[in-house]
């Protein structure tokens, strides 16, 4: 006989009220694209009044991050982008990008996870992310604009090199 997993006691931060783990397609409907359509969340018992839910771990049924309204899933999301850019863009890897983030942001590195983060943290990710891109493509401009510059060299005006 197969052992059931134990659910987690689950409580959301807006109204307080117990979540209860729901398939996926209890939020996002049965008829949306699914990336996993056996994802399970851990929603809100007073859904949808209350809006909050959080993916649920396949593996121990544990939730992934806290619960979050929809404003603030949006935000993890965004934060999530900012930082995929960091390895997408080819400056640091994954591993290497949380372990960067986790320094700018002073967090220790177990509770650097977007799924927990609050709109601040997400904010300040998405903020430092995209000042550390930018000051990347400012130098990568720069040593192009050197590189180019060295290339042509200086000449003198009957076009020899001095």
């Amino acid at each position: 006989m197969k052992k059931r997993k134990k659910q987690t006691e689950v409580f959301c931060p807006y109204c307080g009220r117990r979540a209860v783990l729901r398939p996926i397609t209890y939020v996002v409907g049965e008829n949306r694209r699914i990336f996993d359509p056996d994802q399970k969340v851990y929603v809100c018992s007073a859904y949808p009044a209350c809006n909050a839910y959080v993916a649920a771990s396949k593996k121990n049924l544990k939730p992934l991050g806290s619960l979050a309204d929809g404003e603030l899933r949006n935000l993890r999301i965004q934060a999530h982008r900012a930082l995929r850019g960091l390895w997408q863009n080819g400056y640091l890897s994954e591993k290497d990008a949380y372990h960067w983030l986790s320094g700018k942001l002073g967090l220790p590195e177990k509770d650097t996870h977007i799924a927990k983060f609050s709109h601040y943290w997400c904010e300040e990710t998405i903020r430092c992310c995209e000042a550390y891109i930018e000051e990347r493509r400012e130098l990568e401009l720069k040593g192009r604009m050197m590189t180019k510059s060295r290339k042509e060299g200086s000449h003198d005006t009957k076009g020899n090199r001095t």
